[in-house]
């Protein structure tokens, strides 16, 4: 059961929730949407559903992972999904933001690879000030942490379960150099991820 006392939030970790989604939509619209390189977990079900169905990923982003929070907002605490709140937010209402402009590198639509990296930049970077500050970018961390205090696995195997999964349906719209380049994202932005989350900040003397 979930403490009910107070939670007071940190404004440096909000301001790093919000700079961090951000930098996530301006990658997922600019990058990921435009060259046909998707990601796994929800990230990579709303470019799905944005292909077959047309809808916004700032729509079915900020549904999915309201969904998510739902359900493992009792497991991860409440300063977690508040963070996490924040971000799921602010990543919806920046998507809807970029999406009034035109995407800035056309180009990249003729170049997975260059894609690939250059997403994973964005996505890792973005997610690891989130996670960095305590909250989630998206529902996936939420679900992937609730699913290991139940079953006692490894974090990794949730995720990495997640991204297999949307990668595999994304066969349904993606040939398989996409889908190939697209693992590449996903494997670089996770280690981007444990990077910022873990990176040093030197402190100010005196």
């Amino acid at each position: 059961m979930v403490s009910k006392k107070k939670i007071k939030l940190d404004r440096r970790k909000i301001a790093l929730c919000m700079i961090g989604s951000s930098i996530m939509a301006f990658g997922l619209y600019n990058v990921h949407s435009l060259s046909g390189v998707t990601e796994g977990g929800i990230l990579g079900m709303t470019l799905l559903l944005n292909y077959w169905l047309d809808l916004s990923p700032a729509i079915t982003g900020f549904i999915m992972n309201a969904a998510c929070y739902l359900v493992g907002w009792k497991l991860l605490g409440w300063s977690f999904i508040l963070y996490s709140t924040i971000a799921g937010f602010t990543f919806s209402a920046s998507y809807a933001v970029f999406e009034q402009f035109p995407r800035l590198w056309p180009g990249l639509a003729d170049m997975p690879l260059t894609a690939a990296i250059v997403g994973a930049l964005f996505i890792g970077i973005g997610a690891g000030l989130c996670v960095r500050a305590g909250g989630a970018p998206s529902g996936d961390d939420a679900l992937a942490m609730s699913i290991c205090r139940v079953t006692k696995s490894d974090i990794r195997i949730p995720y990495l379960a997640s991204d297999l999964l949307v990668l595999a349906l994304s066969l349904s719209y993606l040939d398989l150099k996409r889908i190939a380049v697209s693992l590449l994202t996903v494997v670089l932005s996770g280690q981007l991820i444990g990077f910022v989350q873990n990176a040093r900040v030197p402190q100010a003397e005196g």
